[in-house]
Parts: structure tokens; C-alpha cells; sequence
């Protein structure tokens, strides 16, 4: 399961390391907040354009361009934000410690031992996402041509969206999370070494009691 958990920041380079990475997750989680938030208003003008033609405003409407009938190509225009929704978000999450994970065994380790649990763990997580950074880019490759129009090779197949902006932004997103796994592999590796109770730059688990206490600090700031 998902829990809560705090990353602790001090004056070491690791700890900057993250604190410099950590803007650029943000905006990437920012822009894919906003694209879910706009597929709201790309449903409403569907659906009140699909309406409203069948009303007596309909000529009106007509010559000036608004509410002709439902939007065209909705559904080209929801393909082409799934990749933001989806993916962009993905390094912050990673930071915050906020995906999903069995944590009934982890939860039981501590010292050395939960360290070394997590280096193993944020070490397979970087080989998978290594190899998919590799083939989402030629994916993408594959679609990205400057000597066609739109510097696209193939595209959406209701209005014609170029697809490679949408393709690009996989191979972009996951390098971001693979500088997260690195920083976070270096970290648990540090506290391993160190036999640190509490490193910087990675998720700790916060208990109950903590999460609780963290909420209620939040809200009074």
C-alpha cells in the first residue's frame, strides 16, 4: 500500500541535489493536473455544443463559430493528453513516496537491513525504467519527421493530431523519474553505508500518529 511519508533535507550535496530536482517535478506534476482539469471543460463544450445545436440558438451560434454540434475530435484530443495525465506526475510521486507498494514486510525492517531492502528495490525500478526511457524514445523516433508536415509521420484519426508530441512526452517524463531513482539510490546507499537512522533525499514512512500530526501542521501554516 501507499503511505505517508516525510523527506527529510539538510546541507549535505545530496540533499541539494534533490532540493534542485524537485521545481522541475513540480511543474511536470503541474502540467499534468492541469491537463486532467481541461478535459472538464473539453466534455462541457462537447456536450453543451451537442445540446445547444438542437435549440433554437443554433443559427446564431452558427455564424459565429461557437457551439456547432459537439467539439471535433474530442476523443483525438483526450488520446492526446493521456500521456500528461498519466505519466508526467510520475518523479513527483516517486519523491513523495506516494505509489503503490506492500509495505506489511518493509514496514517490519529497520536499520541496514530496510535500507538495504530499498536500494535493491530502487535498483530494479531504474533498470525497468532505463530500458523504457530507451524504447518510448525510439517510439517516438519513429513518429517525429521534419521533412512531413507537422514533423509528424503518422497522426490522430479523427482531425489529424501530430501523435510525436504526445509520444515525446513518455521518454522526457521517465528521464526525470531515473534522475529521482539515481538521487534515491545514492541516498539509501549513503544510509546503508553509514548506518544512518534517518537519510535525506529519500521517502521515510511516517507513522499514523506522524501523518496525523503532519496534517494538522500543514493546516495551522
Amino acid at each position: 500500500m501507499a503511505g505517508a511519508s516525510a523527506v527529510l533535507e539538510d546541507s549535505s550535496w545530496l540533499s541539494r541535489l534533490d532540493r534542485a530536482l524537485v521545481p522541475i517535478e513540480r511543474i511536470m506534476a503541474l502540467v499534468s493536473g492541469l491537463a486532467a482539469f481541461s478535459l472538464m471543460f473539453l466534455a462541457a463544450y462537447s456536450v453543451a455544443g451537442r445540446q445547444l445545436d438542437k435549440t433554437f440558438l443554433a443559427p446564431a451560434l452558427d455564424r459565429i463559430g461557437l457551439m456547432d454540434g459537439p467539439l471535433p475530435g474530442y476523443v483525438d484530443y483526450i488520446e492526446a493528453l493521456m500521456p500528461l495525465i498519466a505519466i508526467m506526475g510520475v518523479s513527483y510521486v516517486q519523491r513523495e513516496g506516494g505509489h503503490i507498494r506492500m509495505d506489511i514486510l518493509v514496514g517490519q525492517l529497520r536499520g541496514r537491513l530496510l535500507w538495504l531492502f530499498e536500494l535493491i528495490t530502487v535498483l530494479m525500478i531504474l533498470a525497468l525504467m532505463l530500458a523504457l526511457v530507451l524504447g518510448a524514445w525510439y517510439h517516438f523516433d519513429r513518429s517525429f519527421d521534419c521533412a512531413r508536415p507537422l514533423c509528424s509521420r503518422d497522426s490522430s484519426i479523427d482531425i489529424g493530431l501530430p501523435i510525436w508530441p504526445s509520444k515525446l512526452v513518455v521518454p522526457v517524463a521517465f528521464a526525470v523519474l531515473c534522475a529521482r531513482l539515481v538521487l534515491q539510490a545514492m541516498g539509501y546507499a549513503r544510509a546503508l553505508v553509514l548506518g544512518l537512522p534517518a537519510p535525506a533525499g529519500v521517502p521515510l514512512i511516517q507513522s499514523v500518529a506522524e501523518q496525523a500530526q503532519a496534517e494538522a501542521d500543514q493546516l495551522e501554516g
